[in-house]
């Protein structure tokens, strides 16, 4: 009686400290610096690229500050268009994003940019800046 008496004792302190051991840590901002390193440390032929997404039309692209990429249509593609979703207030808009990828030279025969990328790894998407005016409209 007294053994079953300590096992009962021994299991309620065994559950009490894995209960005080566990803690919800908030996610951490991502560290572009690191993420960066991270690209070259790995040596995986991943690069880290921000820029502004957009998805429309069966076409998706990443515009950086020196250069467009046409964007692989993939399941990882789809995962960052749901997320730019809210954040848009028209199917057109740009959505600041920073993103691991593989780069890559598009096929000759294709048309496009020169460089497509597909997308590894989310890392960060921002709210554009609703201050910005370079806003493009098309209409009929």
């Amino acid at each position: 009686m007294q053994a079953f008496r300590m096992k009962k004792i021994n299991l309620i302190i065994i559950l009490a400290l894995t209960l005080l051991t566990c803690k919800n840590e908030p996610k951490q901002e991502v560290n572009l610096e690191e993420n960066r390193a991270k690209s070259f440390d790995q040596n995986d032929g991943f690069i880290t690229l921000r820029g502004d997404f957009v998805y429309y039309a069966d076409a998706a692209v990443l515009q950086t500050p020196k250069e467009i990429y046409g964007v692989v249509i993939d399941e990882n593609m789809h995962l960052l268009e749901e997320q730019v979703k809210p954040l848009k207030k028209e199917a057109t808009d740009m959505v600041p994003v920073t993103v691991r990828v593989r780069k890559f030279e598009k096929d000759s025969l294709e048309e496009g940019w020169q460089y497509r990328v597909e997308i590894k790894e989310i890392l960060k998407v921002e709210a554009p800046n609703p201050e910005s005016k370079d806003v493009i409209k098309l209409a009929n």
